[in-house]
């Protein structure tokens, strides 16, 4: 995608973000693999400044030891500079952390 487009895009959701008011919980999904990219950084600031209830989830959680999921959710909330936010590994492949996941999205959203 152009940088053009990309501006075009972020535009588009950032609108879409802070217009919206029947918008229950915004959803963020990265991946746990990896560090959070620049877009990433991006799109959680445009989700925290909307001041609507949002969750962070980290998602393919089956690529990765079991041992190794608390570690690489403490490295995202570090890059993404998270205080209290908290975020949820999952796998859709694997169907682990699923309970959870929806326990947080019912909560989220009732709010």
């Amino acid at each position: 995608m152009s940088k053009t487009e990309q501006e075009k895009v972020g535009k588009f959701i950032e609108e879409y973000l802070f217009s919206r008011k029947n918008i229950k919980l915004i959803i963020l999904i990265i991946d746990i693999r990896h560090k959070p990219t620049e877009d990433d950084k991006l799109m959680y600031e445009y989700i925290k400044n909307t001041n609507k209830p949002y969750l962070i989830i980290a998602n393919k959680a089956d690529k990765i030891a079991v041992t190794k999921v608390d570690e690489r959710v403490s490295e995202i909330k570090k890059e993404l500079d998270l205080e209290d936010d908290e975020i949820i590994p999952f796998s859709s492949e694997r169907k682990i952390y699923i309970e959870d996941t929806w326990n947080n999205i019912e909560h989220r959203s009732e709010i």
